[in-house]
């Protein structure tokens, strides 16, 4: 048994499935199995039930996830520890990344961090937002930009800005829709991210019961295809501000006027990392960078 096994028994059982787990953990399936196996026959216990919807923690499972949890976190605190000791912050910090660099401003967070703490190596993750908390608790990023409503109180959140969100469509869509009630934008086909992102949940949140529900979804992971899609004349979308204003602006789509979406963009980090030395000065140069109020 080895660290390594225990952090893919956690996050097997957050995400309940190998594919995700295995994805987030940056393994291949055959591998995350392994590790699987190897616990299950070291503690001679089954740990998850399989079936073709996924993977099910047995009791014996759900009574060993919170030791093998308790035990990760030690092993976490003893390396802080042991940063403390060394006095500067060392390491590599994981940092999840959701939207542009220059939206994030994420070049000027590097300079700075690089300048003022220069034996921190941060390294860039692009997830979607959802991932990027399944990620902070699975502990395989130590932070993570986010945008979407606060997290659950496991995880810390810093607000840096609000990210508008507006209904666009199809330019060629302008005349026979522009002034068309919700009811009639609802039925045309949605393009919109897929489970479990914020960019998905934005989108569900305008069909409000007992309002149609959206009867074609085209599935797109990446906001530049979202609305590349859009400008293609493939259907309706919730489009970020910046990147809809450009597309209006060359006559590429339209923004609908009857609606829009207002949500926050965070950096997010657990809540029992605040004393973190890397996590620590990446919130000292974060501040700095943004000058946000509460940041």
């Amino acid at each position: 048994m080895d660290l390594n096994q225990l952090r893919s028994f956690v996050t097997v059982a957050q995400f309940g499935h190998l594919t995700r787990a295995a994805e987030t953990l940056h393994l291949s399936q055959p591998a995350l199995s392994g590790h699987i196996k190897a616990l299950e026959e070291q503690f001679g216990v089954t740990l998850f039930e399989r079936s073709s919807t996924g993977m099910t923690l047995t009791p014996s499972g759900r009574r060993l996830l919170g030791e093998a949890t308790q035990i990760i976190d030690a092993v976490v605190h003893l390396q802080h520890s042991a940063q403390e000791l060394r006095g500067e912050p060392t390491g590599n910090l994981k940092l999840g990344t959701v939207l542009e660099p220059s939206v994030l401003r994420v070049g000027d967070l590097l300079l700075r961090a690089r300048d003022r703490y220069p034996q921190i190596e941060i390294e860039l993750n692009q997830v979607m937002s959802s991932e990027g908390l399944a990620r902070l608790r699975g502990g395989t990023l130590d932070a993570s930009f986010y945008f979407g409503d606060p997290p659950e109180s496991d995880l810390a959140c810093i607000p840096l800005r609000d990210i508008v969100y507006r209904v666009a469509m199809p330019a060629a869509w302008a005349g026979e829709l522009l002034d068309a009630p919700w009811e009639t934008i609802a039925l045309r086909p949605w393009i919109v991210a897929p489970e479990p992102s914020t960019h998905r949940r934005l989108v569900m949140a305008l069909f409000h019961k007992p309002e149609p529900q959206p009867e074609r979804i085209i599935e797109a992971d990446n906001e530049s295809v979202i609305n590349n899609l859009v400008e293609s004349g493939v259907g309706i979308s919730l489009v970020r501000d910046e990147i809809v204003s450009h597309s209006v602006g060359t006559d590429h789509s339209v923004i609908w006027p009857g609606s829009q979406v207002t949500t926050k963009l965070w950096l997010v980090y657990a809540t029992d990392r605040e004393t973190d030395p890397l996590v620590a000065a990446l919130v000292d140069v974060l501040r700095e960078v943004w000058h946000a109020e509460g940041a």
